[in-house]
């Protein structure tokens, strides 16, 4: 998240991005031994941005996008890419809801985490609450695959609601 605020709020220039994440990794997450999980997270949430951007837009009509904070506009960005695209295996739906509204409470003004949580419930709810009864199993039971088809049909759900819109 921090990277994406700063490469936004220094212009959005997609060539600095990657000399922004590594400045970002030395300095606030050393001994971190594999940086991949930060790298993969900010690529797909910029290859996805044109379409996480659009629905903030839907899902947030009072304010528009420029006019978000970019600290609000980017843990957005963040949740919405781990609600619709990422795996719900490593993080379920209400956990990337949770850290969303924990980041805007600590780097966001008074209002963030309302805000977030908002936008984040609405889209919570639209996609019919995904795991909304998950109980992790237990040590010995296999964890049930979250596949192609559920995110599939998440992003029609969206793209329905944003035509409709």
């Amino acid at each position: 998240m921090q990277s994406l605020f700063e490469w936004d709020f220094r212009g959005k220039d997609p060539a600095t991005l990657d000399a922004i994440v590594d400045k970002n990794i030395r300095e606030f997450g050393p001994g971190l031994e594999d940086p991949s999980f930060v790298k993969n997270i900010i690529m797909q949430v910029m290859e996805k941005m044109p379409q996480i951007d659009k629905i903030i837009v839907r899902c947030a009509p009072e304010w528009p996008l420029e006019q978000v904070t970019p600290v609000d506009r980017n843990v957005l960005r963040v949740g919405i890419y781990e609600l619709l695209y990422g795996n719900r295996d490593e993080v379920p739906p209400k956990v990337a809801i949770n850290e969303a509204i924990e980041l805007a409470k600590t780097f966001g003004g008074e209002a963030s985490g309302r805000f977030i949580n908002g936008v984040l419930g609405t889209i919570y709810r639209e996609i019919g609450e995904p795991m909304k009864d998950h109980k992790p199993p237990k040590k010995d039971e296999p964890t049930p695959e979250v596949g192609k088809a559920d995110e599939q049909q998440d992003d029609q759900k969206i793209s329905s609601s944003e035509d409709a819109a």
